[in-house]
């Protein structure tokens, strides 16, 4: 069990540094606090690896990786709308959200779920428990990933410190499009066209929805910041 648990820390602590897992990492490091990000990354991670190991030491089997990693690309770009819809908060909304709240620790952890279905680390871990001990396994790639995603957690609270608030919610939408962007990409490489016309046609609503959505929350915030006219 020890030997397949630091054979697999190794392998996902290095398989995962500069994933974009860890820049999804930082990214919420810069909007919420640290240890919420790191309970949600940790259940996620749990979660995800449990199921690797389940298919590579149990069934032998591999996901569909490419349907996942479509799925997960639309869930980033619905993060990325996400976070710009919500760049502008008021006082009392601004206290909620610098609090540990349920919603927010279940909005990391989906959006790691997701991300990590079908993802090399996920792979490797699926690889290495056909023909090892499962248990360490399982342990040892959780661990491996959280204590990779940490080290991004602590260069986004250091950022966090010094970046204005709308500077950090742009960027933050940025990154999670690039990961749209990217995980889409991936899964689309070789797929038939049913597949793509239906992903692009789900990006494109979810696009127009979110624009929508965003637009209207500008107009109605402008329209709020209008002074009162005066009454005689």
């Amino acid at each position: 069990m020890m030997t397949a648990l630091l054979l697999s820390f190794g392998v996902i602590f290095v398989a995962e540094l500069g994933d974009k897992s860890q820049l999804m990492a930082m990214t919420y490091a810069l909007r919420y606090r640290w240890w919420v990000v790191i309970l949600a990354i940790t259940a996620a991670t749990t979660a995800v690896h449990a199921v690797s190991v389940f298919f590579g030491h149990f069934l032998g089997m591999s996901l569909p990786t490419d349907l996942l990693s479509v799925l997960a690309g639309l869930a980033m770009l619905v993060f990325g709308l996400w976070t710009l819809y919500g760049d502008r908060l008021d006082d009392e909304e601004q206290n909620r959200a610098s609090r540990a709240g349920a919603s927010v620790f279940l909005a990391v952890m989906s959006a790691f779920f997701l991300a990590e279905l079908g993802d090399k680390t996920m792979l490797a871990t699926i690889t290495i428990a056909t023909d090892h001990d499962w248990l360490g396994v399982w342990i040892g790639s959780t661990i491996g990933m959280v204590a990779a995603d940490a080290l991004a957690i602590a260069v986004g609270g250091f950022l966090g410190k010094h970046l204005p608030e709308r500077i950090i919610s742009i960027g933050a939408a940025v990154l999670f499009f690039g990961f749209a962007a990217w995980l889409t990409a991936t899964g689309l490489v070789g797929a038939s066209m049913p597949l793509v016309a239906a992903t692009i046609s789900a990006a494109v609503v979810i696009s127009g929805v979110g624009a929508f959505l965003i637009a209207r929350d500008r107009r109605s915030a402008a329209q709020a910041d209008l002074p009162t006219p005066s009454v005689p």
